[in-house]
């Protein structure tokens, strides 16, 4: 029995949040993550090397025994990660003394929507394609209900002819794209690697034939660790496939 492939029930505890931590079999290259209560299942054999991994945790390897095998269960603790600063000083030493400070305080205090007393937006800001795309506007049949009132909309007419409202959503296309394959580059890469090898030279492009799927942003965005690490395994098995056939 210890040398076949057992699914093992687990579950992680820790004193912080212990939801989609990625539990790794390095040895036959399968992942999971725990649910709300720190469950997991996952296949392995004695001689296996889980890694339990998480932005709040520090990172664990546990060797499978031939007890966790029999008893076909896991029970793992994790040590909360931080990272401490070093104590720094911003600006001036205030002394208590009231009139002092005040004199010694340079500025002027910043001035937020709610001074002025008008709405303003706190969101993510718009890129540069955004707001081309925003003021080119887009064609819409019943803008020629204008020309009854003589209110006829031109530019998103004009846009649209001329194609450049298509050139622009194409372009926040791409760099939606981009971010989105950015961001999962950096959170997941470290994790999706170790149970799927490939060249250092070769991770960068990985990423970008994974962005290039046009189901990329569907899959990806929005969705929670092991949706993303499902669609990357498959794009993975795709990229190997490649590029096995331009080698030969």
């Amino acid at each position: 029995m210890s040398s076949q492939n057992v699914e093992i029930q687990g579950r992680v505890k820790s004193n912080t949040d212990i939801e989609n931590i990625h539990v790794i079999n390095k040895t036959a290259q399968v992942f999971t993550i725990t649910n709300k209560a720190g469950h997991f299942s996952i296949t392995a054999k004695e001689h296996d090397t889980l890694v339990f991994s998480s932005v709040q945790h520090q990172s664990k390897e546990i060797i499978i025994t031939k007890d966790i095998i029999l008893d076909k269960a896991i029970f793992v603790t994790l040590v909360e990660q931080i990272n401490e600063l070093d104590e720094v000083l911003v600006g001036k030493v205030l002394t208590g003394d009231l009139m002092s400070d005040i004199k010694n305080t340079e500025g002027n205090p910043p001035i937020n929507f709610y001074d002025v007393g008008i709405p303003g937006y706190k969101g993510k800001p718009a890129t540069q394609s955004e707001r081309r795309l925003h003021e080119a506007g887009e064609f819409k049949p019943q803008m020629l209900l204008g020309l009854l009132g003589g209110g006829l909309p031109l530019n998103p007419i004009l846009n649209g002819i001329s194609g450049r409202t298509k050139m622009l959503k194409n372009r926040v296309e791409l760099e939606t794209r981009e971010e989105l394959m950015q961001s999962i580059k950096a959170r997941l890469s470290k994790d999706f690697f170790a149970s799927n090898p490939l060249d250092e030279d070769l991770k960068t492009d990985f990423f970008y034939f994974c962005a290039d799927d046009e189901n990329f942003i569907k899959h990806c965005k929005n969705q929670n660790d092991f949706k993303i690490l499902n669609f990357l395994r498959m794009k993975y098995r795709q990229y190997l496939e490649n590029t096995n056939q331009t080698k030969n």
